[in-house]
């Protein structure tokens, strides 16, 4: 039962009216009726009630919509807590706004209730500032000045008219940080990532991967080992500086940093005060006991939002990953990999499948059941990306989503394997079972920016006499599937590549498709619509190749069937909207063809 439904059962509030017309009537204060359908009204009906029963302040000493006396332009504060039972004599002041306020906007907020609450006819001890998850309580007392906002503030608000706590946050105690829904979680992700990117002040990508860092010490701080009533170390403090606050959470970091220096080599590059707000975002959420499920849709769809456009090429839609992983069916003891992994979506799909194998053979609290996943999250996934930022979200997507991060590498996938090796002995040839991959569509490589060109046997071209000529330069995507092939395991690896069309059907790709014949058994082809990667700003008409890689020695065969499809509903439409989908069908028909064509291989 939440705060406000107490304070409704008590007969403290009512909220009456149809649904969408909704009024909440405050008993205590005067009968004062609200519309309880306005987001801010919503902010401040909850805190209200918090206020009664959280933090046991007499009912009928908290009143809402009071009149700041003699204030010009008028003015009215959200609630006050009175210090008697005449309400003369406030003691806190708060003001609400609605969840997701701009930091511009919550700033102006904290203006609007220091003034509110130190004007000389309405004198309080405590201002708070409610924006949903987001708070920060000021001591206004006499001991600071009228334009102090940094050494005054406060962990909470404190209990009973009592003394301040240290901190707001206590393990194992009813201050104990919580679990969210999908909906406070985006909420806050959001807020998160505004408040870094500060209109410009840092790069989108670069915003995301200081978040990155900052959750992964969140998540960290969580699962450190500490007693019943313990105070969690990322969280604010009272009377702490920002900067101090700034020393903690980098020594946090650098722990960590310390321990597993592959997920993050830098710094964190965030100014002190940026980090305090950021820190006042997620401070209250419990991001380990948060369902899986909703951490991954909420960062799934941020990062929907954040990888439009200009980042399209680093995020592949749910629907057709899942579809992929789906269609090749990943085993336990395979081990998967996405050559150009993005922001980790192929990979966290591998894991999730996995992770509902485990499901069907064990109980879910078990031993078995969380090595069954965790083994192969830790063993099997295997991811590469050139874009450092964007390995950095790969890495954190992974850590979110409960580990899998560890073979997650930044570099240049095209380089030599021999390089990847040397960095981590599980990037090798003839090693993969499986590889999920979206390459990169549309850029060149160049032999004179890119020695490696020339190694390449798709790095050549051949005139009528079968002499061979290195090419000056060539498409990522069709090297990307010469650099599949190397990786693959002979005779069974698999793979699922997405491809432009062009490669499918221009004349001028015919030696691209000869190599894949002859290289690959091809298993399927789905054409996908127009609008599979147009919500993400990528407009390439694309298809999914499905295929195994040929046994050394081993000649395409001319019986070998291979599965067509070319569905038009495929979850979402242009815009991103839903629809139907036809993906599901096409998995039995093709679940159907496998039995009736070719085994794989012998």
């Amino acid at each position: 039962m939440t705060y406000l439904e107490r304070a409704k059962k008590d007969g403290y509030a009512n909220i009456i009216g149809a649904e969408g017309k909704q009024k909440i009537v405050y008993v205590t204060s005067d009968n004062h009726t609200e519309n309880y359908n306005d987001p801010e009204e919503i902010v401040r009906a909850e805190f209200w009630a918090e206020l009664i029963y959280k933090y046991e302040y007499p009912a009928n000493r908290i009143k809402v919509e009071v009149t700041v006396p003699d204030r010009v332009p008028n003015d009215r504060a959200d609630i006050v807590v009175f210090s008697d039972d005449e309400c003369k004599r406030p003691y806190t002041v708060v003001e609400c706004k609605k969840d997701g306020v701009t930091d511009a906007e919550f700033l102006q907020a904290i203006e609007q209730g220091v003034g509110n609450a130190t004007w000389v006819k309405l004198r309080a001890d405590y201002v708070v500032i409610v924006a949903g998850g987001t708070r920060r309580v000021l001591d206004v007392t006499d001991k600071y000045g009228a334009f102090e906002r940094e050494q005054n503030i406060i962990a909470d608000l404190p209990k009973a008219y009592g003394k301040p706590q240290e901190f707001r946050f206590y393990k194992g105690t009813e201050n104990d940080i919580k679990e969210v829904s999908r909906e406070e979680l985006i909420t806050a992700i959001k807020k998160c990532h505004n408040t870094l990117w500060g209109g410009g002040r840092l790069s989108p990508p670069t915003a995301f991967g200081e978040l990155c860092k900052l959750i992964f010490v969140k998540i960290s701080d969580e699962q450190k080992p500490r007693k019943k009533g313990e105070p969690y170390q990322f969280q604010i403090k009272t009377h702490e500086p920002s900067s101090k606050l700034a020393e903690r959470i980098n020594a946090l970091y650098n722990e960590q940093k310390i321990k597993d220096p592959e997920v993050f080599t830098e710094s964190i590059k965030v100014d002190d005060r940026v980090l305090r707000t950021v820190v006042s975002h997620l401070q209250a959420i419990n991001l380990n006991k948060t369902d899986l499920d909703v951490k991954g849709v909420a960062f799934e769809q941020f990062m929907d939002g954040f990888f439009k456009g200009d980042f399209g090429q680093y995020f592949t839609p749910r629907p057709i990953i899942e579809f992929a992983v789906k269609m090749m069916k990943p085993e336990h003891d395979w081990k998967v990999l996405d050559s150009s992994c993005g922001s980790g979506g192929f990979l966290l799909y591998a894991l999730d499948y996995m992770r509902k194998q485990a499901s069907e053979y064990y109980e879910k609290d078990s031993i078995e059941y969380y090595n069954y996943w965790h083994d192969f999250a830790s063993k099997n996934l295997y991811g590469i990306e050139i874009n450092d930022e964007i390995a950095r979200v790969a890495k954190m997507n992974m850590i979110v989503h409960d580990d899998g991060h560890t073979n997650v590498i930044s570099f240049d996938a095209l380089d030599s394997i021999e390089k990847m090796y040397d960095h981590n002995h599980g990037f090798k040839k003839n090693n993969f079972d499986l590889i999920l991959t979206n390459p990169p569509f549309g850029s060149t490589i160049s032999k004179s920016e890119k020695p490696y060109l020339s190694g390449y046997e798709l790095g050549k071209t051949k005139d009528k006499k079968g002499k061979e000529k290195d090419r000056p330069r060539q498409s990522s995507e069709v090297l990307f599937i010469e650099r599949i092939w190397e990786f693959l395991k002979p005779g069974k690896g698999k793979a699922a590549i997405v491809l432009p069309d062009g490669i499918l059907t221009n004349s001028s790709s015919q030696y691209v498709r000869d190599f894949i014949l002859e290289k690959f058994q091809l298993l399927a082809v789905v054409s996908l619509p127009q609008c599979a990667f147009a919500h993400f700003g990528a407009g390439v008409k694309a298809s999914i190749i499905f295929v195994r890689k040929r046994k050394t020695n081993e000649k395409p065969d001319e019986n070998e069937a291979i599965f067509m499809a070319a569905p038009e509903l495929i979850g979402y439409d242009a815009t991103g909207r839903k629809t139907e989908t036809q993906l599901d069908e096409i998995i039995t028909k093709f679940e159907e063809f496998q039995k009736d064509a070719t085994p794989f291989f012998a």
